[in-house]
């Protein structure tokens, strides 16, 4: 029996980002088209078994993006977003971080299940200006698609849309012996989706485009492209989707409607295959997703389009055939057994604009708001409350931990959340249900991926508590600590420090 293919965006449309005030339509692209930019996978320093070795530099350089001058941009390993990094399940990584930035920095790794706060990587674990640090971790997870992002609280979202965004891809050997297509740069190509605004000399200005509610930009960047195209030379192709916006959704479609597989999201494969002509990514969600070319001929041309505006063009060329089929089961999803003593705990994102908070309150780095056991599984409740007009929605997302979408208002969850995720998307008013369980130990933040959001104080901690060691302190850093090194670093006086996400604290007449 033949799958059905799903042809619509499946959330809310009444929450769509295009009915936001604020909201910022991407334009179609003026310039000539460029081939799209497939950032190299890094090289370790070193390999001794199953220990790996790695340099990872947080980096100032300068791009050319747009016909003119150069666009002055950050990235890690790379003048703008960064380097791939290929981890394997049950490797040690061992990671020397260097800041080369003009102000402090945080290296976060969204979606790997590390202990935190330091591996992890949040606002708890600075690197200054011209220091480093060193790190320790094992992957013990499936394969997937992730990404390495700035986190320090509350510059994440200038620091991302600086350019510090990288994408990480986890690979098993379950998944390796697959018949999926997974050559890098010719059939496994990552695709991260962001967009900015151009001002003066093709200069970005994040004070200038601020908005609490979240930065947008007309023109649509694809992994650093303006107006990408990429040469087709087989006829499946793979796309690591990454939503690397502060605050965009994009709604996803080919040209002629082309229907397309999605075989994995967040944290690991799907179940079973999914077949789509309409798919919607929320900020840092990931989606692959397997496109079949097979009834193009060489000269043909694909387009890829978020709304009605084209971002990616694929060109065809001679490819042999490929008569290889998706298998119908993709992966078990581990059983997370709820444990009875543990009763459900609820997590309400409420606001917009300055007003975001949960569970009634912002963000603050030195305050605790929940412990839970590590190894046991808990269901959480994530609602929102949003009241205006239409409410908005909002990404959350859980350091540490891939956890399971069990259901949405009491409705199965959307087809494509059936396997591990770290980010799920609340429609307004609606509450989704998930099972959370911790493999490491340590403090960990819980936020809406709308940066601005999380930078704004919609974001909470939870403590790990791992059983055999119960006693251990964490050092958190506090907030006064980190605004006095980014005054001193912009040469400003602490009364002068501008920081978008603080306006939404001093609004409120609170403090992180």
């Amino acid at each position: 029996m033949s799958q059905p293919v799903i042809t619509d965006y499946l959330f809310d449309e009444a929450a769509y980002n295009t009915h936001d005030g604020g909201y910022i339509p991407l334009e179609a692209p003026t310039t000539s088209p460029q081939p799209l930019a497939i950032p190299a996978i890094a090289t370790p320093d070193r390999v001794e078994g199953q220990d790996v070795y790695y340099t990872i530099t947080a980096q100032t350089g300068e791009v050319q993006l747009l016909p003119g001058a150069k666009t002055k941009t950050w990235g890690y390993n790379a003048p703008l977003l960064g380097q791939t990094f290929v981890y394997h399940d049950g490797e040690t990584v061992h990671l020397h971080l260097v800041n080369h930035l003009p102000e402090v920095t945080t290296f976060h790794w969204h979606g790997l299940d590390i202990p935190g706060p330091i591996e992890d990587g949040g606002c708890h674990a600075p690197v200054y200006p011209g220091e480093a640090r060193d790190v320790t971790f094992t992957i013990h997870q499936p394969a997937s698609t992730d990404w390495l992002h700035a986190h320090p609280c509350p510059s994440t979202a200038e620091q991302v849309w600086h350019g510090l965004a990288a994408m990480a891809i986890v690979q098993d050997d379950h998944e390796s012996r697959l018949p999926l297509p997974r050559n890098y740069g010719v059939d496994d190509i990552p695709l991260i989706l962001q967009d900015r605004r151009f001002h003066e000399d093709n200069q970005w200005d994040y004070r200038a485009d601020y908005d609490p509610d979240g930065v947008q930009g007309p023109t649509a960047m694809i992994n650093g492209t303006i107006n990408p195209y990429f040469d087709v030379t087989t006829q499946k192709v793979r796309l690591r989707i990454l939503n690397g916006s502060n605050r965009r959704e994009w709604r996803l479609h080919f040209s002629g409607d082309l229907p397309f597989t999605q075989i994995a999201g967040d944290n690991s494969l799907l179940p079973e295959p999914v077949t789509f002509t309409h798919l919607m990514i929320t900020c840092a969600e990931r989606q692959e997703i397997v496109v079949d070319f097979g009834q193009y001929h060489p000269g043909d041309r694909v387009t890829l389009y978020s709304d009605d505006v084209p971002i990616v063009q694929f060109r065809i060329r001679d490819f042999a055939p490929d008569h290889s089929t998706i298998p119908a089961h993709l992966f078990d999803v581990p059983e997370y057994h709820v444990d009875p003593d543990l009763p459900v705990k609820n997590v309400v994102l409420s606001g917009m604009d300055e007003e975001v908070m949960i569970d009634g309150k912002k963000f603050d780095m030195q305050r605790i708001d929940y412990e839970m056991p590590m190894g046991k599984c808990q269901i959480w409740d994530i609602t929102s409350t949003n009241d205006m007009v239409g409410g908005m929605i909002h990404p959350y997302h859980m350091h540490g931990t891939a956890f399971q979408v069990i259901s949405r208002n009491g409705h199965a969850p959307y087809p494509n959340e059936t396997g591990l995720k770290d980010t799920v998307s609340i429609n307004p008013h609606e509450h989704v249900r998930i099972k959370v369980l911790f493999n490491v130990p340590g403090v960990f933040m819980y936020h809406c991926h709308i940066i601005e959001h999380e930078d704004g104080g919609m974001m909470a901690q939870i403590k790990v508590v791992d059983p055999a060691h119960p006693d251990v302190q964490y050092h958190l850093m506090d907030h006064h600590t980190l605004m006095q090194a980014f005054a001193k670093e912009r040469g400003v006086a602490m009364k002068d420090l501008w920081l978008g996400g603080m306006e939404s604290y001093k609004k409120m007449g609170m403090h992180m």
